[in-house]
């Protein structure tokens, strides 16, 4: 016998059993994102390398180890994307669609980061990113926040997540914040661990979002960035909150969130839950005004954020969220006797036809009746319907309600799209 060839570690098939709740959740997000004017882009998956490296940075975690680079047989050095929004500003710069204008862009779709596979965190995972262009002001910092609020409201999931929100200032702002930061942690490179000192090195604010306890100990009496922030960024920071307070969204000030990708400025912020264990982040975001001019644009502010879709699954099942999600169809088809199979194929491509909301599962492969019933309950069905020799001989149909108590009739075929909808009012 050949040996099976099995998934990937860390990329994981998604069984049909499993679809529907993917399917409302994905749902949820395109109503939300409609409802605040957002269009849909589709960027490719494999992207140069180049690309990443110089919007994410080369010292960051996942450049250094994380990406999934290769060489194609040109030569070229390709990379599976691992984040979407690079992508999505390497396509607006491309396409002329960034540069003096205003642009709210969303996208969905899997990202692929070579981790230690555990609960919560793949190899293929899939996010849902919001992206920004043109606004400078605080009004859209708050906009991609109360967005998110919204969906988690209509997810059910509104108290059990919190809103951690910081700003990382200006580069200018930051630049002096990083000097005082390193002259802090080498006066105190003893009590760092190899990680922090190495970080102290390359991208020093990455020490914050350490999660060695003892280096957390350690920055409590560390400088602060806002001590170093200006008229402007305080004002920009203090009328985001004030925006926030007038929708009453509830966070808290977090000055050790300071993302982990180079390009983030000002407002940042990251929805955390406690419910997931360590890996309690499920959206975060923030501004980062410099990339588009980074990746070779003109200057555009911009704004966005990223949300984890396997993380907000999990949750769901964690909170147990999802009983009432089910994939099940509506009404399914069975046919008893001879010369009912053409019969039973008109009928099902009539309410297909005449019925299109309602799911129809014809059955196929033959079986007496008690078989057929036995696959209509488990497709879940709602209602059968049952073609015999009588209903054929006299051009009707029995309704039978499988999960109710409705009593079995039938009716005419003529007459079946009308009487069908009311066993789902």
């Amino acid at each position: 016998m050949a040996k099976k060839i099995q998934a990937i570690r860390g990329m994981n098939d998604t069984l049909p059993e499993q679809t529907p709740v993917w399917q409302k959740l994905e749902s949820l997000i395109r109503q939300t994102v409609s409802s605040y004017g957002y269009s849909e882009i589709r960027m490719p998956i494999v992207e140069s390398t180049h690309l990443f490296k110089r919007s994410i940075g080369e010292v960051t975690d996942i450049v250094e180890k994380e990406m999934y680079t290769f060489d194609d047989r040109n030569g070229d050095s390709l990379t599976l994307r691992p984040e979407g929004t690079a992508s999505c500003v390497r396509a607006g710069n491309e396409h002329g669609l960034l540069y003096n204008q205003e642009r709210r862009m969303w996208y969905i779709g899997p990202m692929f980061r070579h981790e230690r596979p555990q609960k919560g965190r793949y190899r293929q995972f899939h996010q849902v990113g919001i992206e920004t262009f043109g606004m400078a002001t605080p009004d859209i910092d708050a906009e991609v926040i109360l967005l998110s609020a919204r969906l988690w409201k209509a997810l059910g999931i509104e108290q059990h997540v919190e809103l951690q929100l910081n700003s990382l200032g200006s580069n200018e702002e930051r630049n002096a914040y990083k000097e005082k930061l390193v002259e802090f942690l080498q006066a105190h490179e003893d009590q760092l661990d190899e990680d922090s000192k190495r970080r102290m090195l390359t991208n020093p604010l990455r020490v914050l979002d350490s999660k060695n306890e003892g280096v957390q100990a350690l920055l409590e009496n560390a400088p602060k960035l806002s001590d170093y922030f200006g008229d402007e960024t305080a004002e920009h920071f203090a009328k985001v909150q004030a925006y926030l307070d007038a929708a009453g969204v509830k966070y808290v000030i977090n000055e050790r969130i300071v993302r982990g990708l180079d390009y983030y400025n000002r407002t940042v912020f990251e929805w955390v839950t406690s419910s997931l264990g360590s890996q309690g982040t499920i959206c975060a975001g923030g501004r980062y005004d410099g990339l588009v001019e980074q990746l070779g644009g003109k200057a555009t502010p911009a704004v966005g954020f990223a949300m984890g879709l396997e993380r907000i699954i999990l949750m769901l099942e964690t909170l147990e969220l999802n009983g009432d999600v089910k994939g099940d169809v509506d009404i399914y088809s069975i046919l008893v006797g001879e010369n009912t199979d053409v019969a039973g194929f008109k009928v099902a491509e009539l309410v297909r036809d005449q019925l299109p909301h309602l799911k129809m599962m014809h059955h196929c492969g033959a079986g007496n009746f008690k078989k057929q019933m036995k696959r209509a309950d488990k497709s879940g069905a709602s209602v059968a319907l049952i073609i015999g020799e009588s209903e054929l001989e006299d051009g009707t149909v029995t309704i039978k309600d499988l999960q109710g108590n409705a009593e079995q009739k039938t009716v005419a075929i003529d007459s079946l799209v009308q009487v069908l909808p009311t066993y789902f009012a």
